[in-house]
């Protein structure tokens, strides 16, 4: 792992406000995902608080009460294309597994994604390694995973931005949105070429969530430098002649070649 410093002098204080910037307006415009996935993760623990109240374990009827809410979500955020509740195995009385997933069509039509989560049967029916789900799940903290192929979901190449939904200390599982990448590249590139030299966005693993660098595709991973450690810190870092740029509010930093 690469020792980080942080980068000093004028030239580097006038770099730094360009990347402050840029990354200031891709953390705005990754935030209104953000938040309609803490509204999912609100509505869901207060529901599966409710459940264990009452003394009883949870059953998929009763995330019925979070399909309002999901469905006010993908008609009002203009990123969003899927949105939901992934319960944790075990957490449901009645299944092992479960997704409470709506998504829009390319009609902006609302449905359910209707998935085989039968062990036995289906591929699908472990998806606590998927870092969407892992990674909130390990860190305690919202995360943003991809982009990936989602198979899953749209077989679209995608975002997905997640949250880990606790309750009395407990994981229960994680609320997570869906962004397809050609949306996000839209709004994120134009940004990045606003910099001098080659830029992209990197989640806390590495991965490039977008890129304006020629050398480093978008799902590519950017190996190195510690970018959870960086994300954490809050503060800009340079490393292996990169210059790392926190994207603060989200879990994104911005990369570009330093000097």
């Amino acid at each position: 792992m690469s020792r980080s410093t942080v980068p000093s002098g004028p030239a580097a204080a006038t770099l730094d406000a360009a990347e402050e910037y840029v990354a200031e307006r891709v953390g705005h415009a990754l935030e209104s995902v953000f938040e309609a996935v803490a509204a999912t993760r609100a509505d869901t623990a207060a529901l599966l608080a409710r459940v264990a109240a009452q003394g009883r374990r949870p059953v998929t009827a009763d995330l019925a009460a979070l399909r309002p809410g999901l469905h006010l979500r993908l008609t009002r955020q203009e990123l969003v294309s899927g949105v939901g509740f992934v319960a944790a195995p075990g957490v449901l009385a009645d299944v092992p597994a479960w997704l409470e997933w709506w998504q829009s069509d390319a009609g902006g039509d609302v449905r359910p994604l209707l998935l085989d989560l039968d062990p036995r049967t289906s591929a699908y029916s472990d998806y606590t390694h998927w870092d969407w789900f892992a990674l909130p799940r390990d860190s305690g903290r919202r995360a943003v995973a991809g982009p990936y192929v989602d198979y899953l979901c749209s077989d679209e190449y995608s975002l997905t931005l997640s949250a880990p939904v606790e309750a009395g200390g407990r994981f229960l599982g994680v609320a997570a949105a869906d962004v397809y990448l050609r949306h996000f590249e839209a709004a994120a590139l134009p940004l990045l070429r606003e910099l001098p030299g080659p830029a992209r966005l990197v989640n806390a693993r590495g991965r490039v969530a977008a890129s304006a660098d020629p050398a480093q595709l978008a799902g590519s991973l950017t190996r190195g430098p510690d970018f959870a450690a960086v994300l954490e810190s809050g503060r800009p870092a340079m490393s292996d002649g990169l210059r790392l740029m926190p994207c603060r509010g989200v879990p994104l930093v911005l990369v570009v070649a330093g000097g």
